[in-house]
């Protein structure tokens, strides 16, 4: 009897193209718990789990589609202009092999391949802090509805001055804590707007509702707390507060949150640590501008290391382009945000400092889209949007941490810096409204007084004569 057989060609090449095929335990798997499953696990912000085999092949569409269009993982820094650390980007051969595993039916393949499934840290994952401050009140968040934006302040209420070396943040409720920003006030008035509210904050959608002494750090899922460092301890003047401003998500049930925020002290710092603010308060864009844009720039008075960067945008907010022009001709960039997501804004730690020497230009310019085509504008029919902290209004900031030689090296910078502010804000014919959004208050309101002072006609404006004559009082003071 005669055997029928295949060409031995085609066996082989069956065999080759199953071989190739991509399999969630082979393939797919250290993908998802690499990248995603941070956030997608029970207990976690993301709707749904990807842990298992059957939580992936039921939505292997969806996850193909969200990572074609680089929509997940949440990571928008462009490649190429800035290295980040923690960096969440998938390559083009891991989201090829998403696709073509969501085309080949979502094969599960041999579970030997499957790697173990990631181990996350319960508690404090840098370990127990040496001081935990925690919301008061345990704060409602509605099932559904729009995104809730919410400040608490946290009394450290220390009688002498502290050093925080490191902070790490912790979620009350990961089902619906989005995001969360940590802000130090030493002026009291974060206090002043949480004054009688039942759960112990108040409503703070663009920015914390006062002038920050400092910016100490944020949190989003899957992030890890910064590296302990006493070499560049962030300084807290006694009697200052701790501020969170908390982004929540409803979940599509009544929930509860209650966070809460571990410090870690340290001795006086060895380097010096600051930061840089630049804002384009000038924003006045008209209905339909798809193509609004604002720039700013500053000059460094002096060489520094920057450790971290932090746009900020409203709604509007399409592309965002930060660039370092240093003396000698060269462009240094240091972040470009292509399709900027209110919803998912970060703040980005260099994964080396970058030197940047005096007399470097550092600007930023952001874009905004106020037409009908921009599904992230809140506005239908839009409307003429203009700067404020407000959902209806926008902001074009940008913060830059920045690392000095020594501790003493700060307040001259912070000085050499404030003046400039002054110089690019208080141009000819501005108001006293143009003062920078990085000044401590206490020193906005000495200006605003020295503003009325040389405001000699009383219009509320400095003409050219005006503008000079504070200018020279104020590089008088500065020697």
């Amino acid at each position: 009897m005669r055997l029928l057989t295949f060409p031995v060609a085609v066996v082989l090449a069956s065999l080759a193209a199953r071989a190739a095929t991509p399999t969630f335990n082979k393939d797919i798997a250290p993908i998802l718990y690499k990248n995603c499953a941070t956030c997608h696990r029970p207990g976690e912000v993301a709707p749904f789990p990807l842990l298992s085999y059957n939580d992936a092949a039921k939505r292997a569409d969806l996850i193909a589609a969200v990572t074609q269009k680089r929509a997940m993982p949440p990571w928008k820094p462009e490649p190429g202009y800035g290295e980040f650390a923690n960096e969440r980007r998938l390559s083009d051969e891991q989201i090829a092999l998403i696709r073509d595993w969501a085309k080949a039916g979502a094969p599960e393949g041999n579970p030997q391949d499957r790697p173990a499934p990631p181990v996350f840290t319960e508690g404090w994952e840098a370990g127990q802090p040496d001081k935990v401050l925690a919301m008061e009140h345990k704060v409602a968040v509605s099932p559904d509805g729009p995104d809730q934006y919410r400040c608490f302040v946290l009394p450290l209420e220390a009688d002498h001055d502290l050093y925080m070396s490191g902070f790490e943040f912790r979620p009350g409720n990961r089902r619906v804590v989005h995001h969360a920003l940590v802000y130090l006030d030493s002026s009291g008035r974060a206090r002043q707007l949480a004054a009688n509210s039942p759960d112990g904050g108040y409503t703070c959608f663009g920015g914390p509702g006062f002038l920050p002494s400092a910016m100490l750090g944020g949190w989003a899922p899957g992030a890890s707390p910064p590296p302990v460092n006493p070499s560049v301890a962030q300084p807290i003047a006694k009697g200052s507060d701790v501020v969170l401003q908390v982004h929540y998500h409803p979940s599509g049930k009544p929930e509860e949150d209650q966070s809460s925020l571990g410090l870690k002290f340290s001795g006086p710092p060895t380097l010096g640590r600051t930061g840089i603010v630049m804002a384009g308060r000038r924003i006045d864009i008209a209905p339909g501008d798809a193509h609004y844009v604002v720039k700013t720039t500053v000059t460094l008075p002096r060489d520094v290391d920057l450790f971290g960067i932090t746009p900020h945008a409203h709604y509007l907010g399409k592309d965002m382009k930060v660039n370092a022009y240093l003396p000698d001709g060269t462009t240094r960039p240091l972040i470009w945000i292509k399709d900027w997501d209110f919803n998912w804004q970060g703040q980005y730690r260099y994964r080396d400092m970058v030197h940047l020497p005096k007399d470097t230009r550092i600007e930023m310019e952001y874009v905004y889209d106020n037409s009908e085509s921009n599904p992230r504008n809140p506005s239908h029919p839009p409307v003429r949007v203009r700067w404020g902290e407000e959902t209806s209004n926008e902001m074009a900031v940008l913060f830059l941490g920045v690392v000095l030689p020594s501790p003493q090296d700060v307040p001259r910078f912070r000085q050499e810096m404030r003046l400039q502010y002054l110089q690019a804000f208080l141009a000819e014919g501005s108001s006293v409204d143009d003062l920078p959004p990085g000044m401590p208050a206490g020193e906005a309101e000495r200006v605003r007084m020295m503003f009325q002072y040389f405001d000699k006609n009383g219009d509320g404006k400095l003409d050219a004569e005006e503008r000079a004559s504070l200018l020279k009082f104020l590089r008088g003071i500065q020697r």
